[in-house]
């Protein structure tokens, strides 16, 4: 059916066989790295998520001692390039992880590279995530919560039935830019030996010599991760933004 093709680009075939899902094609495995490469950005995301929010909001009501930490944080953690954070947290973090249990009289602990792959992230996606909701929530109308004081509301009830509804479609364009940098960034965990798709790839590539085939393929698979999480942010954005005017 397809020999037309075959005879146009003749090392499509062997291409196909070498991205084949089963034995001894590799495609299995970069399935598997895109798998472990899409948990590990999820799992940043929301730790970024939960640092971020509590961030923005101890920057925007904390005391001083709190919004200067945090503005270290956040200068800190957006100056230095993702690659030597990575470095620098995983193998610090775990040494120091590692030191505190035996000063506990406890055994070290190895691990999950999952685990230390979404701690890592999780920490770099917070000061990004920190500066994008702080934005957003300082964009919605003082007069919406102090009409929610007035109705007798307390500072939780407030944010959540009103604040947050109200940034939420203010800070989706940014976090959705925040989703894709953290699966672009699982590619740098590959460096300290992380199973994701670039680690995967590159050991394909290695061990068959056919470099453009796997790279092309991982990039074919980072742009379906792309597409789907535009449409997904775009169904998200449109939903929270019913009844709004068009602009």
């Amino acid at each position: 059916m397809f020999d037309w093709l075959f005879a146009l680009w003749p090392g499509l075939e062997a291409s196909v066989n070498l991205l084949s899902l089963q034995p001894p094609g590799w495609g299995g495995n970069l399935l598997r790295g895109a798998w472990a490469s899409l948990q590990i950005a999820a799992g940043a995301f929301g730790m970024g998520l939960v640092i971020g929010t509590f961030g923005a909001l101890g920057k925007l009501h904390g005391g001083p001692v709190m919004r200067d930490l945090l503005a270290v944080y956040t200068t800190v953690v957006r100056a230095v390039p993702e690659l030597i954070l990575i470095l620098i947290l995983y193998y610090a973090g775990t040494d120091l992880l590692n030191q505190a249990l035996r000063a506990m009289g406890q055994r070290p602990v190895e691990i999950s590279g999952v685990a230390a792959g979404i701690a890592v992230l999780g920490v770099v996606q917070g000061a990004y995530a920190t500066e994008v909701l702080r934005g957003a929530i300082q964009s919605v109308p003082r007069g919406q919560t102090e009409a929610a004081r007035a109705f007798g509301m307390g500072a939780v009830l407030t944010f959540r039935r009103v604040v947050f509804p109200a940034m939420l479609p203010l800070a989706l364009p940014g976090l959705s830019n925040l989703w894709l940098i953290a699966t672009k960034d699982t590619a740098l965990l590959a460096i300290v030996g992380f199973s994701e798709l670039t680690l995967e790839t590159r050991q394909a590539a290695g061990a068959t010599r056919a470099y453009f085939t796997f790279f092309l393929a991982a990039g074919a698979l980072y742009l379906v991760v792309t597409l789907l999480s535009g449409r997904i942010f775009g169904w998200i954005e449109a939903r929270y933004r019913r009844g709004e005017a068009a602009r």
